[in-house]
């Protein structure tokens, strides 16, 4: 693999040269498929990064290629740090742990997840096996609890990031899952699927709350379109926790609040398949089949403060400890997203 610098023409040269920021593009030698950035601990004196000279932790990205292989970069100087073997078939998805810890989780279509500590050299953890169909995504939980997993099946699985066994299936799709997210608190897990539905879960006990149904809007489409729109491609949660983006087959980019069933913002997009929110909110990123980032403007809004106690409480308290506290019924039910 190689790393090549890309310099501003024309004479700026010298510019670049004093420290100011450049392009950088890392030779993979295969094709992308899945990327996850993640925080790097300070490193040694005489390191020559100048983030890591600072004491500051240093970014690293983990890319999942064709061939099975993981390999993770420091970004700053395109360095090569692991290369990562073990995976049969194309890593299709990477998650690194939410709490900054050197665990990273990538999911494959050789049907597995494995799990990864960089901090031993890269050593392979643990390889969690119960998928039948390719994995598709993976996500870790805020409290870097639970892992879930969806492939092309109709159910999806919720892993104990502690002990790395299956905790439960999520059932209740009619076709294939395809995405997952958790809410910031971790106590929401969303899953999106070819059925048209997001279901949202709580992760402690199994149960449904809410299923978010895409219905089509025809006036958006070409009559002669034969565009599906139940392909459901991606999900993911704001970073407040407030608000949901899905992206599907119908060319929209939905917007949900998660006390109406209804979306509360549309943007028409072609050839949509995934979304992420940027990371302080109010701007939505998607990725396109024609090889497109486009960024889109998002709702904002002040949190009240009952969701900011809310999410507080829930950061540290399991679904069963709010509902074995002293407190009035409906308090329980606000606190565990029974209400709305």
């Amino acid at each position: 693999c190689k790393t090549s610098e890309r310099k501003s023409r024309g004479g700026k040269a010298e510019t670049w040269s004093r420290g100011a920021a450049k392009e950088r593009t890392l030779e993979c030698g295969q094709i992308v498929w899945g990327l996850a950035f993640s925080a790097w601990p300070a490193a040694e004196d005489g390191d020559t990064d100048p983030a890591c000279a600072l004491g500051l932790p240093c970014l690293v990205l983990a890319t999942g290629l064709n061939d099975g292989q993981i390999k993770v970069w420091e970004v700053q100087t395109g360095h090569l740090l692991f290369s990562l073997l073990g995976h049969q078939d194309v890593v299709r998805d990477l998650s690194f742990a939410p709490n900054g810890s050197p665990i990273l989780v990538s999911a494959s279509r050789d049907k597995t997840l494995r799990v990864w500590d960089l901090s031993r050299d890269g050593r392979q953890v643990q390889v969690l096996s119960g998928h039948v169909q390719w994995v598709y995504c993976c996500s870790i939980s805020p409290d870097c609890s639970m892992l879930c997993s969806a492939a092309g099946e109709k159910s999806a699985l919720l892993w104990s990031m502690r002990s790395y066994t299956l905790i439960r299936r999520l059932e209740g799709h009619q076709s294939s899952v395809v995405s997952c997210d958790f809410s910031p608190d971790s106590a929401l897990l969303v899953t999106a699927s070819y059925d048209a539905c997001v279901i949202m879960w709580d992760p402690y006990t199994g149960e449904q709350l809410r299923t978010l149904r895409h219905v089509p809007l025809h006036s958006t489409l070409d009559s002669s379109s034969e565009i599906h729109s139940s392909s459901l491609r991606s999900v993911c949660f704001s970073p407040e926790g407030l608000y949901l983006a899905t992206v599907a087959d119908d060319r929209l980019l939905r917007i949900w609040a998660l006390e109406f069933r209804s979306p509360v913002a549309f943007a028409p997009m072609t050839n949509g398949l995934c979304c992420m929110y940027f990371p302080h909110g109010g701007f939505i990123a998607t990725g396109t089949r024609d090889g497109h980032v486009q960024f889109w403007t998002a709702p904002r809004v002040l949190s009240s403060l009952k969701h900011l106690c809310r999410k507080a409480l829930r950061t540290f308290l399991t679904t069963y400890q709010v509902l074995a506290l002293p407190i009035p019924r409906k308090l329980k039910e606000f606190l565990t997203y029974r209400t709305f």
